[in-house]
């Protein structure tokens, strides 16, 4: 293939991320990527296991000298989340990702999303297995599966294999901090049943767009806009107005750990014309509340061909309300580390023949929160006669006072750039609470590299940033 990232160091690392996002691999369709790494492995004569799940872990003995030293677990998964812009044409089971560059050094894909998260921790492993390293301990890699969609592929893995005792995750996302505790999370799938009757009325098509949405814990904090809410706080608008609303769709949002940058609904009103004119002006009211990240918000009215039926008033009620009232975004902060500490992202509605389905999902490194969400939610779906699928639960990762690996990142930051790096706990899931719950004196830190808006068609990653975690990696397993 013809490679496009020129002139960083090792060149390994930028080859196989090419390599990778020439490779379809969305959460459930890893067995390509699995197949890439189980051939790598066997063509360097290394030890290579793979499961049912496709999740790949591959051993490398120590340089010479370090054969019998501890060995280092180091950890990503291979699955990537599969977002595009409503105008792009891509198939993510099929297509390669279209890379390009931009003047700063930082590498994008055309209209999707990048998949840096977590290519560059498969990468990483990969160049270390392949050899770009002169002097390390014995390693143990593990490329994971389904991370995106529920940690699954962790969860499923017999850590029996794993000897090490201490893990390097790469699935940060900032070259200048190590991650040490993270939010465990909550996918709640509600389903409200409805009633359609015959169409009337005059159709008219509703579309949120133009919000930049991003990682539902990472940038929980940023107050993006949630294409879902706004869109249920303006078929509010005209519930409560003289409209006699209908609702005959609604769809929004992809994923569950994606705030939702798009949602389109198709409705039934008395007058189109009066509807687009009250819409239109709560349209302005909300741009003017929206922070400059979604500068190109924009909701698109219009006429639309009448279809068979539209749910009853009964039915449309108890769809807008649950949209409306829902809470979402923070939640609660923790006060003594000034960081998110409870959250919940609407994140995906559906319409179906008899019911429509609402997928949220909520975070936090309490269980107690986890359990109040899941609470509110039944409780709201109960009062709305729906119901709700809790599922995808996973452990938080506690902040440990005594850590030898986070002391060595601190000491191998410190000698290469002469300052001191962040420590932070994070409001996202991290496979490292999960094995960390299989494996509890495993001594964790997580790392990575610069990326932008991940989760999103606007995701970046810049390059310099892998040569830094590059040189972070090979001081801290240097010898000395």
């Amino acid at each position: 293939m013809e490679y496009k990232i020129h002139g960083y160091e090792p060149a390994c690392f930028f080859r196989f991320f090419e390599e990778i996002c020439a490779i379809p691999h969305g959460s459930c369709n890893e067995a390509a990527v699995a197949d890439y790494l189980v051939y790598f492995a066997r063509a360097r004569g290394l030890a290579v296991w793979r499961d049912e799940m496709q999740n790949v872990f591959i051993r490398k003995a120590g340089t010479p000298g370090r054969e019998h030293e501890a060995p280092i677990l180091i950890q990503g998964h291979t699955d990537m989340v599969c977002e595009k812009n409503a105008d792009v044409v891509h198939d993510f089971a099929r297509d390669p990702l279209k890379l390009a560059l931009t003047d700063d050094g930082k590498v994008y894909a055309e209209g999707t999303t990048l998949g840096a998260d977590n290519a560059v921790a498969v990468v990483a492993m990969m160049a270390l297995l392949d050899g770009a390293l002169d002097s390390h301990p014995p390693l143990e890699c593990l490329f994971t599966s389904q991370e995106e969609i529920g940690m699954h592929g962790a969860a499923a893995f017999d850590c029996s294999l794993i000897t090490a005792r201490r893990m390097l995750n790469l699935d940060s996302e900032s070259d200048d901090s190590a991650v040490v505790g993270c939010a465990g999370g909550l996918r709640s799938d509600m389903t409200i049943p409805v009633t359609r009757t015959p169409f009337g009325g005059e159709a008219l098509s509703i579309e949120v767009k133009g919000l930049i949405g991003g990682h539902s814990g990472e940038n929980i904090h940023l107050d993006r806009g949630n294409a879902n809410k706004i869109m249920g706080r303006m078929l509010s608008a005209l519930l409560l107005g003289e409209h006699d609303l209908h609702l005959c769709s609604m769809e929004g949002g992809s994923k569950d750990n994606a705030i939702p940058r798009e949602c389109r609904a198709l409705v039934s009103v008395s007058s189109a014309d009066a509807a687009m004119k009250k819409l239109n002006a709560l349209a302005e009211e909300i741009r003017g509340e929206l922070v400059a990240d979604d500068s190109a918000f924009s909701v698109v009215l219009a006429s639309a061909a009448a279809p068979a039926v539209m749910l009853d008033a009964e039915s449309t009620r108890r769809v807008i309300v649950t949209v409306e009232v829902a809470g979402v975004g923070v939640l609660a902060m923790n006060q003594t580390l000034n960081v998110v500490e409870f959250s919940r992202n609407l994140a995906v509605i559906r319409t179906a023949d008899t019911a429509v389905r609402i997928t949220f999902s909520s975070r936090s490194p309490k269980n107690s929160q986890l359990d109040a969400s899941a609470l509110e939610l039944d409780t709201l779906a109960a009062f709305v006669g729906g119901t709700v699928n809790h599922h995808s639960r996973y452990p938080g990762w506690d902040y440990t006072e005594v850590s030898p690996l986070r002391d060595a990142y601190v000491s191998a930051y410190k000698a290469l750039w002469g300052e001191e790096p962040i420590v932070k706990i994070i409001h996202a899931g991290l496979e490292c609470g999960l094995l960390k719950s299989k494996i509890p004196d495993m001594d964790i830190i997580a790392i990575g590299v610069n990326l932008e808006n991940i989760h999103s068609p606007q995701e970046k990653m810049e390059l310099a940033s892998c040569e830094k975690l590059w040189k972070i990696i090979a001081k801290m397993l240097s010898k000395s």
